[in-house]
């Protein structure tokens, strides 16, 4: 498990390879991640965005952004924590993911930006 601090935000994530979503003969390889966002400060934030930056050990990079998570764009009490749990295909048996999520303190409205750690999807047999 990785995880980062960010004005009071912490943010953990943990990776599974997912074989029976997988292709290898395909070049289609699948990991799931599970991502917990607790808020470690004293006002209610709200995530509003996010935005993914995923490298493929093949040297492919992408970048995906939208609203929210998994749908949702949840509203985290002082002390509380939201925990997602979502997917990402890469064509090779390894790579990485980081980014940022876009929040709101909804005391004042104030945005900021959440770091979400560098973390790496490896499949199993590449641990050898």
């Amino acid at each position: 498990m990785v995880t980062t601090i960010t004005d009071g935000v912490k943010v953990s994530v943990e990776t599974q390879y997912q074989p029976e979503y997988s292709n290898p003969a395909s070049d289609h390889y699948m990991f799931a991640y599970k991502i917990n966002i607790e808020n470690l400060g004293d006002t209610t934030v709200q995530l509003l965005r996010r935005h993914w930056e995923i490298f493929d050990s093949n040297g492919e990079h992408r970048e995906v952004e939208g609203e929210g998570v998994v749908g949702e764009q949840p509203v985290i009490e002082p002390g509380s924590s939201h925990e997602y749990i979502s997917g990402c295909n890469l064509k090779s048996d390894m790579g990485s993911m980081k980014g940022e999520y876009q929040m709101v303190r909804l005391l004042d409205n104030s945005l900021f930006d959440v770091q979400i750690p560098q973390f790496y999807m490896v499949a199993p047999y590449r641990m050898n």
